[in-house]
């Protein structure tokens, strides 16, 4: 491709890049930043994890999102009797042809929004790890590959423990970003009140499977350049010596942050990433694979202390100029 025929394609991404934030700006009013870190989470082929109290639009953007590009589409309630088949599929006998038929489960999708994830039990939550990690799954000793694209959209209410089943690191780890929506402003909540779910209804998908995928493609070629990586380094070796850290980033992490960096660089318009880039991803990438000490409980920080600590490391790490 030439330099003209690049730059040409770059332009045609920014614009369809503009238009598919605006059409999920019509869904989430209010919100443009969660949507965009959602749309670098999609383009960075990582998981989404919603985090927040009922009723402030996790569903609607998990909706949105997978509405907005021509793919499959399945959403699972997730509840305490569900069973890791109800997820992955099962095998059953055929009479008629004696012989045993693997019969599809939900996660065969594009897009699978797992509704209250902590809701389930661990064995079912398990089910998940080889198909977010992999892109197949496995039962009864046969590999299945999934759709690509494919992504997990989760969502789990933090306030209310009663009947839930805490997420384990190793799951947390395979979500590359945790977000919180919040409650809208007072002139969003007028529009949603004004419009109630005509924003949600009217998402028409902008690009199918292909586009996405090409896409993805882009984002692999933004540029970070050493002083950018350095600067994103010093922060996942610091949290792995943290005095209120029991628990750093792992390489897993910090590969997670070096795509989301490009994404989000894709998508403000650029094909290089900046150190404020970084900075901008450190709480929703890194704050969720960590975990606080004792000693961090007994300074009696609040239940995001993880996000409180990434934020102290940022200000102890110089950004490079």
């Amino acid at each position: 491709m030439s330099q003209r025929e690049m730059v040409a394609s770059s332009v045609v991404s920014r614009a369809r890049l503009q238009q598919w934030e605006e059409l999920l700006g019509r869904a989430l009013r209010g919100k443009q930043e969660v949507i965009r870190l959602s749309l670098a989470c999609l383009l960075a082929r990582g998981h989404l994890l919603l985090e927040d109290v009922p009723g402030v639009g996790k569903t609607t953007l998990a909706q949105a999102l997978a509405r907005s590009v021509r793919c499959e589409f399945h959403r699972l309630q997730f509840t305490s009797d569900m069973l890791p088949g109800d997820v992955l599929g099962v095998t059953v006998y055929n009479v008629r042809t004696e012989t045993f038929e693997f019969k599809r489960g939900p996660v065969f999708t594009n897009f699978l929004l797992a509704d209250e994830v902590n809701r389930t039990t661990p064995k079912t939550q398990s089910a998940l790890l080889e198909a977010m990690n992999e892109g197949q799954v496995s039962v009864d000793g046969q590999t299945y590959p999934l759709a690509e694209p494919f992504m997990v959209i989760a969502t789990q209410n933090p306030v209310e423990h009663h009947g839930t089943y805490p997420l384990p690191e190793s799951q947390l780890d395979r979500f590359l970003l945790r977000l919180r929506i919040g409650y809208p402003g007072l002139e969003s909540e007028r529009l949603i009140l004004r419009g109630g779910d005509a924003g949600s209804r009217a998402i028409e998908p902008v690009m199918d499977a292909a586009e996405l995928i090409a896409l993805r493609d882009e984002v692999d070629t933004v540029r970070v350049d050493d002083a950018v990586l350095d600067y994103l380094l010093a922060i996942v070796e610091k949290t792995r010596s943290y005095e209120l850290l029991s628990l750093g980033v792992s390489p897993r992490g910090a590969q997670a942050m070096y795509r989301a960096v490009q994404a989000l660089a894709l998508l403000e318009g650029r094909m290089y990433a900046l150190p404020e880039d970084v900075k901008r991803l450190a709480v929703p990438v890194l704050a969720h694979r960590v975990l606080p000490n004792t000693r961090a409980s007994l300074t009696q920080r609040s239940a995001d202390s993880s996000e409180k600590i990434i934020r102290e490391i940022l200000t102890q790490i110089p950004v490079p100029v």
